[in-house]
């Protein structure tokens, strides 16, 4: 049982990622409709966080009960396990966010935990099938979402044959907030609840759950708040480069690429798969450039971005994977 102390700080250092990670996905809620120039930045960051806060009235925990029991076994993680966890993704946020890389937080928290558990217990400790659903979810939700997406360019084009450019413009300029709502709705739904589970299955460890795992409210409510702050906060390097570096968007394309990162992160939620909202939405985009021409995609800012996705787990993970043995070592020279 550690101290009251420590704990707390624990609990603070999860939200600081849960705000790091609102602040650097930012970009995932709201780069198409700020190209777009739908909504100002100022107003786009509210409207996405807004809708980032509500996600808790929608979705369960699903998200959360596979982060906090279904990566590493929930008996083997304890506060030195959080601790460098944490300290991996943070760390992995914090340089991709000055590099303005869109990486994933979601494969930093997985890979800083899966590091740390693998340190303390070895393959033993860990729960394959949640691994399963991580690793199968960064081939499966980026190209999930540019199907998807390139399917809804092909009824937008369909339904939008007999009016003019200037009046798809309007329809999709007003559908456009719609669709970035419901992308924020399930960015919140999805990522929050990493936070969720890993707070909870620390206050597991330090038996403050009981017997029976399970997410508190007051931890619900502070990580979707956390995450909605951060979202505020902005992340304008990569709102950049998500939103104009990799295609050219019109308001129709944004709503196509919204919408089908939506229904990717909504079927993720309800499945409890946590999957990177990052990966997502950028294989919207994807989709929705390739559905104009090929040579509409910058494939070089595309590829240098799925580099970084495979990178960020095995990083972080070694990351987390230092702190625990460097914690655990500081431990026994002081002890």
């Amino acid at each position: 049982m550690i101290s009251m102390t420590l704990l707390v700080a624990l609990v603070a250092f999860a939200l600081l990622f849960d705000f790091l990670n609102g602040m650097h996905d930012a970009a995932n809620s709201i780069a198409t409709v700020v190209s777009t120039r739908v909504l100002k930045p100022q107003y786009a960051v509210l409207w996405a966080a807004s809708f980032n806060f509500l996600a808790l009235f929608v979705f369960g925990e699903h998200v959360a009960n596979t982060v906090g029991k279904g990566i590493v076994d929930a008996n083997v993680i304890d506060a030195t396990v959080i601790w460098a966890a944490l300290f991996g993704a943070v760390s992995w946020n914090i340089a991709t966010w000055l590099l303005g890389i869109p990486s994933s937080s979601s494969h930093a928290l997985i890979g800083g935990l899966l590091g740390a558990g693998l340190s303390k217990a070895g393959l033993g400790g860990i729960v394959w099938s949640g691994i399963f659903k991580t690793v199968a979810g960064i081939f499966v939700a980026p190209a999930l979402g540019s199907i998807l997406a390139l399917a809804l360019v092909l009824i937008v084009a369909w339904t939008s044959i007999r009016l003019t450019p200037l009046a798809v413009d309007k329809r999709y300029r007003r559908l456009q907030l719609v669709s970035a709502a419901l992308y924020s709705l399930g960015h919140g739904g999805n990522d929050a609840q990493k936070t969720m589970g890993i707070i909870a299955v620390l206050l597991y460890s330090q038996g403050l759950l009981g017997d029976t795992f399970y997410v508190p409210l007051w931890v619900v409510l502070s990580c979707y708040a956390a995450i909605a702050l951060g979202t505020m906060s902005g992340g304008w390097r990569i709102v950049h480069t998500m939103g104009s570096k990799i295609t050219r968007l019109t308001p129709a394309q944004g709503f196509c690429a919204e919408t089908g990162g939506a229904i990717t992160l909504a079927i993720a939620n309800i499945g409890g798969i946590p999957i990177s909202t990052t990966h997502t939405i950028t294989g919207s985009i994807v989709g929705v450039g390739a559905a104009r021409r090929l040579s509409a995609v910058r494939w070089n800012v595309a590829s240098n971005i799925v580099i970084a996705w495979f990178v960020t787990l095995p990083a972080a993970g070694a990351i987390g994977a230092a702190v625990y043995w460097g914690t655990v070592l500081v431990g026994r020279a002081m002890g």
